[in-house]
This record gives C-alpha cells, structure tokens and sequence, in this order.
C-alpha cells in the first residue's frame, strides 16, 4: 500500500461541521457590510514580491521572515499574499477606481499566507476579512471602520471585547518618536531579546509589540508616542475618541500599541477578546494615508482593519454560538415506490425554498429515524408502502412530536405555514422519529 499524502503543516481542513460557521460568518459578514455600502473587490493571492516589500516594508517581520516567495517560470519573483490591503491598493492604483471620485468602500475576504509557527488560530494558509476606505482624511472614517468592526463583532454573540486603540502619528512624528525610544533602549541593548536587537536599528517601534517579557519590562517606561505627536496628529486622534464615546464605543489608549506593518500613520486599533487566551487580538486595523502613493498612485488617506477569521471561528466555538438548523426537512422513505416519491418531493421542496435533506441510504427505517434525529432537522416527512400507494407523506415535527398526514399532491399548499413555524420551532432534543 502506498503512503498516504496529508496535509501540509500549517495547512488544514474545514470540514463541514465547522463550515457551517464558516457560512454563517460570511453570510453575516455580506449582510452588514452591504448596508452600509461597502462593496466586495477580490485580488489575486499572488503578487509581485516589490509590492509587499515596499507596502509592508523589508524590516518587518512579515517581509523578512514569513512570506511565501518564489521565482516563476518567467522569473519574476512572486509573492502569496500575506495580507489583504497592499493587494486592494495595488488595484485600485491600477484600475483607477479613483476616476470616480469621492470615497471608495471596498471589503475583501479570502485566504492569506506566511509562514509562521503554526498554533491555535494562527495557521501558514489563514483567512480574513477586511475593509479597507480610500480617499477620506476624515477622523469619522475612522470611526466607521472601527463601529462596523465591532457590530460585526458583536452580531456573532461576542461579550468580552476590548477596544484598544493609539495614535501613531504622521511620518515627522514617528521619526521624532523613533530617535528618542532608540536613545531609550540603547544603554538596555544587551538585555533585549534578540529579536529586538535586531529591531533597535531596523524598526524600533516593533520592540513595543515583543512578546519577551524582560523586553516588556524595559518597554514599560519608554517613552509615550502621544508626547511627541504634533497638533494635526493631537487633533485628529482626540477627534476619533470623541466619535467613539458619541457612538457608545468603550476603548482604552495603549500608547505601546502599534501594529506590524510599516504603513499604519495616525489611528491604530485592536480589538481584543477574552475569550482567546493569548492570542487575545480577533481584529485589528488602522489608517495608512501614505501607502497609494508609496505604490505609485496619487496621494490619498485611507483607513481599514482585517479579522483573522480562524480566531474568530474558535471564539464562537468557544462561546457555543447558535447558528441554527441548516435543514428544514429530513425525508425518509422505504420501498421503491416510495423512494421516487420521495426524490420528488425533495425536489419540489426545494423549488420552492425550502432545505431537505433526501435519505439515500435505503437502510432500515429505525436506521434512517436515528439519522433525522441527528440531522438537526426541524421535521421529517416519512414516507412506507402505505404512503406509496395512497400518495401520502407522514409530516412530523421533531421538536413537538405534532404529526400529521398530507396528500403528496396539496404538499405545497402548506407552504405558507410552514415558513412561519420553522422560525419558531425550537431545536428538536433528540425526539424520537418513529410514527
């Protein structure tokens, strides 16, 4: 017998009892998204290595580290995407989605890559999904994102959510700020994790973010970057706490906060649950005015975030989130007659809306009534000999245990009906099928 092939490390099924959260999430996702007019754009997952190392920025980690890149049979150096927002930028530079004017709202979903070590929400292929607004300096843009994140967030049933949110200034601030936290930590180089004396001359507000708790000590008095901000920077960070308190959005200004990547300016946020152990942070985002013109395109602000969406799908696990019964109908049918009856019924079921899931096992009838009963199905049409020949169906509820006998041919007339007691019915408890 050969070997047999797994998957790669870092890689994983979603198989399809943890897919239906994975729908319920998009369909909620497309849901609000759309109300407030965000429309959906989709990159490819590959790119020219250049756009990420100049979006993201060759000192970080992303770049250096983690990401996928190879040289194609046309030798151009191709990345997998490790984030989502270069990839928007790139095509709305390229596309010249601008020509329009005003502001653009666009979301996106799908898979990213880097290669990191694989743990507990955090895999090499991973997705999220993100918005990303260009073209409004606005500090209400700002708020937006940040309101639709968290009644996103909270649409799913999340409680124990944490806004953290800083400013990091414009490209004069940073590099103020940058020159003071590196005369701070210079005399502790030596006690630094190694990854962060690296970063002390790469990247040094990235030492804010180390995970090395001797790093974090020393961290905990360096200098605030809120001190060295300017007064545009004051103005418009004080504005977007303001639109946040109005909108009743509780946060809390962490002055280490910063993110990965090189092109965040002005807000940067998170939002963090409790439910997630140490890797606590489900979304996070920021404003990025200065990354369509470092690509190439026109100067323009621009503000968005990204929810990691394997995180999320462990965090509604976690909380038991209620997605509902995926089935309407379960239909079990013994004997050849009623078997095509009941292939037709299941049809004409689902013609007119309805979700039904045909038992095709033709197994024994306890068999098939042990299987309704696991299907999660609000009721089961049953179908025998008898029901063959008077061209009849057994409609019972699971939830109830309420039953009844209709003509095959007035089924649909009951449709009506139907509808509206599937949205009350309660989830059936392990009810017996039998009749």
């Amino acid at each position: 017998m050969s070997k047999t092939i797994q998957a790669i490390r870092g890689t994983r099924d979603i198989l399809p009892e943890e897919g239906r959260y994975w729908q319920f999430v998009e369909a909620t996702t497309h849901s609000i998204l759309r109300r407030a007019l965000y429309q959906q754009i989709r990159t490819p997952i590959f790119e020219q290595t250049p756009l990420f190392e100049r979006g993201i920025g060759e000192a970080t980690d992303v770049v250096g580290k983690e990401m996928y890149t190879f040289t194609d049979r046309g030798d151009r150096s191709i990345t997998l995407r490790p984030e989502g927002t270069a990839g928007v930028v790139r095509s709305y530079i390229e596309n010249k989605l601008y020509a329009t004017g005003g502001v653009q709202r666009l979301w996106y979903t799908g898979p990213m890559f880097r290669y990191e070590r694989p743990q507990a929400g955090r895999q090499r292929q991973f997705h999220q999904v993100g918005v990303e607004v260009l073209g409004s300096s606005d500090p209400r843009a700002d708020a937006e994102t940040i309101s639709i994140a968290t009644t996103l967030l909270k649409s799913f049933g999340l409680q124990n959510l944490h806004l953290a949110i800083n400013s990091v200034g414009d490209t004069a601030d940073r590099q103020r700020y940058r020159d003071a936290l590196v005369e701070y930590l210079t005399p502790f180089k030596s006690d630094l994790d190694r990854d962060s004396q690296d970063r002390l001359d790469r990247n040094p507000l990235r030492i804010l973010d180390s995970k090395d708790e001797r790093t974090q000590e020393i961290a905990q008095s360096a200098p605030s970057i809120l001190d060295y901000l300017g007064d545009g920077s004051k103005r418009h960070f004080d504005r977007v706490c303001d639109l946040l308190t109005q909108l009743g959005i509780d946060y809390a200004i962490n002055p280490r906060l910063v993110r990965g990547l090189d092109y965040y300016t002005h807000t940067a946020f998170e939002i963090q649950s409790d439910d997630l152990g140490a890797q606590a942070t489900v979304c996070g985002g920021g404003r990025y005015d200065g990354l369509v013109e470092q690509l190439g395109g026109k100067a323009t602000p621009a503000v968005g975030w990204a929810i990691g969406m394997e995180r999320l799908i462990i965090l509604l696990q976690k909380i038991g989130c209620s997605i509902g019964s995926a089935i309407d109908f379960f239909i079990i049918s013994k004997g050849d007659r009623a078997e095509a009856q009941a292939l037709a019924i299941s049809h004409r079921l689902r013609d007119a809306g309805f979700t039904a899931e045909l038992d095709l096992s033709a197994s024994a009838f306890g068999k098939q009534f042990r299987r309704a009963d696991r299907s999660g199905a609000k009721a089961c049409l049953i179908l025998g000999d008898a029901e063959a020949e008077t061209a009849t169906v057994n409609l019972k509820w699971l939830a109830t245990g309420d039953q009844e006998t209709i003509a095959q041919a007035d089924l649909l007339e009951h449709a009506d009906d139907w509808r509206v007691r599937l949205k009350s019915e309660p989830a059936p408890q392990n009810n017996s099928v039998s009749v």
